[in-house]
């Protein structure tokens, strides 16, 4: 392929443009250009003449001489349809011809080609009803011209995504972050603050855990029991005594591929159509996802910012009816970075057992916590109440990729035998968690635990911690609540000053503009637009960098 094409492909697939969306454009702008000659540039077979590069340019909205192959900036002094005058088909169709002419062809291939020129003209005649496939272009810079039409497929049958999605969201992986991957396909650099992926930022298992799963390789090839190895459950049914869980035996403990997987496993073991859970808004998206897809109603109770990003207890109150079957919450909280102490984690425990309520706790951060402060488990405030608490290795261990994570059943358990039978089922459906990840578990929870000394003066996670809440409070517009746990902040906009009406549009402007990738507040169920999430893991010189970004955009956006 030529640099022309190999660009031309990477455009296209950046801007989601489509052939046909080409040919879209040009019968808006009065250029008959077919389907046949742009296969042919796509396929790289003939490159056309440079001002119909202009207007294939102008399409994308990207630099005509980075299609061109030049080495220019892909996005800088991109073409417009102001700036280039109507193209003539002909021309180009002498162009082609040439090309094909001058090239060393058989007789018949003469023939064949002359049959395609001459089909290439009917077809042009027939472009005014070839609007059938235009796409709908997900990149905000796609041109006007270029509109979302019904496909027309006949008889065919469409294959369609199921309704339970319709209001299912996880934006930590969603459009914006599939625009940041269009960019970096296509050459660019994109700074990521979007995932609470330790390894990709220098931090390393620690090698005891390394050596010991390569020890037992060979040992795990096999499916374990459904809830895991017992040497892995007997370890944490001791961690769970360390926490002061009551009532937890080994067979209350179960293994997962992380604890995503345990959560969405029971809430398909809970609810039924219309059965309502309380949520903490802003949360981790996947509880709300969760509830949803198991045909629930999530029901948001509010964080009070103002008060250490705590749960509003009269809110959570207000919000219980007879259809409310449980309380989710998340301590220490992802996106916030909230601790919640023992008297608010009563007071939530006291509401649960007026109203006879399950309590469900994410507590995959609960060794992530900074300042001398410790982690209280709201299951040891709890032993007549049936709780779920959940943890894994992913984040204090530094093993994300690992994937293990457990869910502990504990308190009064008699009242739900039968719940506790679905989940039975539903973890014997699955066969089992990944058995290797399973066999470390003993040896990462016993001696010393490496990421204390990333939580404490000089250590990695507490210094990047004290840089970006004082560098974000440094920036005209932005204030931040100080986390006290975890690796995430969630710094407010003042949205009056810059204008954000849609935080989506605003993380896709700070992406386009600085290169530099967030999560908007509303992807964490957040109902307003002012507020996004930034996770720290970066050494401090890498967040010095994206905090100058910040700065110099917020000095000039409004949307």
């Amino acid at each position: 392929m030529t640099d022309f094409t190999t660009r031309l492909n990477q455009a296209m697939e950046l801007r989601n443009i489509k052939q046909i969306d080409f040919v879209k454009a040009a019968q808006d702008h009065g250029v008959k250009l077919g389907r046949s000659h742009i296969s042919q540039y796509v396929s790289g077979k003939t490159r056309p003449r440079r001002d119909i590069e202009r207007f294939l340019a102008a399409v994308l909205r990207v630099n005509a001489d980075w299609l061109a192959g030049e080495s220019v900036p892909f996005d800088d002094d991109p073409e417009t349809f102001a700036k280039i005058e109507h193209v003539s088909p002909d021309a180009d169709f002498e162009h082609i011809k040439r090309v094909e002419q001058n090239s060393s062809i058989q007789n018949s291939e003469h023939i064949e080609h002359n049959n395609e020129l001459a089909e290439i003209e009917q077809e042009q005649d027939m472009e005014a009803a070839a609007n059938n496939n235009v796409q709908d272009p997900s990149f905000p810079d796609v041109p006007s011209s270029v509109t979302s039409e019904p496909m027309n497929i006949g008889s065919r049958r469409v294959f369609t995504k199921s309704h339970k999605l319709d209001n299912v969201l996880y934006d930590v992986r969603g459009p914006v972050v599939n625009e940041a991957a269009r960019m970096e396909a296509a050459g660019m650099h994109v700074m990521k603050l979007n995932i609470g992926n330790p390894a990709p930022f220098g931090f390393r298992t620690p090698d005891e855990v390394v050596y010991d799963m390569a020890q037992q390789l060979t040992d795990t090839e096999g499916y374990s029991a459904s809830k895991g190895l017992f040497s892995a459950r007997k370890a944490i049914m001791q961690y769970a005594q360390l926490k002061n869980l009551p009532n937890v035996g080994v067979e209350d403990i179960y293994t997962g591929n992380g604890v995503s997987e345990l959560i969405n496993l029971s809430m398909s073991a809970l609810l039924d159509d219309g059965d309502e859970v309380l949520l903490p808004a802003p949360d981790y998206p996947l509880w709300t996802a969760c509830v949803t897809l198991a045909g629930g109603k999530p029901v948001h109770y509010v964080c009070d910012e103002q008060s250490e990003w705590y749960p509003d207890i009269d809110d959570m109150r207000a919000k219980i009816t007879d259809r409310t079957k449980a309380i989710v919450i998340i301590n220490p909280n992802n996106p916030t970075g909230a601790l919640y102490p023992t008297e608010v984690l009563q007071q939530i425990v006291e509401l649960a057992r007026q109203h006879q309520l399950m309590i469900f706790s994410d507590e995959i951060y609960d060794r992530l916590v900074m300042d001398g402060l410790t982690h209280t488990s709201i299951a040891s405030l709890a032993p007549d109440l049936f709780c779920v608490t959940y943890s894994g290795l992913s984040k204090s261990h530094m093993i994300a990729g690992y994937r293990i994570g457990w869910m502990i059943l504990s308190g009064n358990k008699s009242i739900a035998k039968d719940y506790i039978e679905g989940l039975d089922m539903l973890t014997n459906m699955r066969i089992c968690s990944n058995v290797p990840a399973q066999s470390i578990v003993q040896t990462a929870l016993g001696g010393h635990q490496s990421v204390n000394d990333y939580l404490v003066p000089g250590g990695r996670i507490y210094e990047q911690r004290e840089y970006i809440y004082n560098a974000l409070n440094s920036i005209d517009g932005i204030t931040a609540v100080k986390p006290k746990a975890a690796f995430y902040i969630f710094p407010k906009i003042d949205a009056k000053k810059f204008n954000i009406r849609n935080d989506e549009q605003f993380a896709l402007d700070l992406l386009h503009d600085e290169k530099l990738l967030i999560v908007q507040g509303t992807g964490f169920n957040w109902k307003d637009p002012d507020h996004f999430r930034v996770v720290y893991l970066p050494r401090v010189e890498v967040l010095k960098g994206a905090v100058d970004k910040m700065t110099h955009f917020f000095s000039h956006y409004r949307q």
